[in-house]
């Protein structure tokens, strides 16, 4: 019997969009037994795929069009038909088995819009917050079900979860973005909001703007461990181990600081090792 019931082509397929996305994603969902496993690897691949529509070259007009394809696919799934796409097959059978809402799939496609459609300069902080529970705490609703635990208290961990993810990964990057013309930090913050992104990387207050942030994620990681206390303990492994990562990361970058931000901030494998042990297998 293969995971989830799906044909092992379509597994061998989804599995080999996450294995070419080149992050640890892949050997963080080992400790999932195989099914839950292979609905994770579904839910990385269909955002793997939206999020490319947006970052790769083209029209506008175009990657609404794609987009709109993919919000009309995922209402297909839920009047249980799936096109020729492997993914979507596979997302069908993970549907069926735990529960994964619509409602979260369509967030994350309208997240990737709303990324894709503007050059994001200093949102406003209800600008932000919207962002990251598109593009990150969405993903987390969808995966605290595929984990094991539906409760309300899971989703509390995926809106916290999400958020602290979501905020590290944009005091991470930057750099990277504001060579795109994208900045992900919040006009609240700064003095007199940023004219571009080169103006926002020269502001004195850039250092100070960056501790701020740190604050919001370092209290959503708290917040997000504190939700995980009241869950489902087995279930909560995988949200356990992508916090204490992620969480890892935010301190090494307070210790870097905000002046050298295109100085790269990563774990060593030994590091991450160390949290899979620590975190991923209790």
């Amino acid at each position: 019997m293969t995971a989830l019931g799906a044909a092992q082509s379509d597994l061998d397929a989804v599995e080999a969009i996450v294995r070419a996305a080149g992050t640890s994603f892949h050997r963080g969902m080992a400790i999932l037994p195989p099914d839950r496993r292979h609905a994770m690897y579904a839910i990385y691949a269909f955002c793997r795929i939206v999020d490319d529509i947006v970052d790769e070259p083209g029209a506008l007009a175009d990657k609404r069009r794609e987009l709109d394809a993919w919000r009309a696919r995922i209402a297909a799934l839920y009047e249980n038909h799936a096109d020729d796409l492997a993914v979507s097959r596979v997302l069908l059978r993970a549907i069926s088995a735990f529960a994964l809402r619509r409602e979260d799939f369509i967030a994350v496609i309208d997240g990737m819009q709303m990324d894709g459609e503007t050059d994001i300069l200093a949102p406003g902080l209800a600008e932000l917050d919207l962002y990251c529970d598109r593009v990150a705490a969405a993903v987390g609703r969808l995966s605290v079900r595929a984990f094991g635990d539906a409760s309300t208290r899971a989703d509390v961990v995926a809106h916290h979860l999400g958020r602290a993810l979501q905020l590290t990964n944009i005091l991470r990057d930057i750099a990277e973005d504001a060579a795109r013309n994208r900045v992900y930090l919040p006009r609240d913050f700064f003095p007199t909001p940023p004219a571009s992104a080169a103006a926002a990387l020269a502001d004195p207050a850039l250092p100070d703007v960056c501790a701020r942030v740190t604050i919001m994620a370092h209290n959503h990681f708290r917040a997000a461990a504190e939700a995980m206390d009241k869950c489902d303990r087995r279930a909560m492994r995988p949200a356990r181990l992508m916090g204490a990562t992620y969480a890892a990361i935010l301190r090494r970058l307070e210790k870097r600081g905000w002046r050298r931000l295109g100085e790269p901030v990563k774990l060593s494998t030994w590091e991450k090792i160390w949290l899979l042990l620590r975190h991923g297998l209790r």
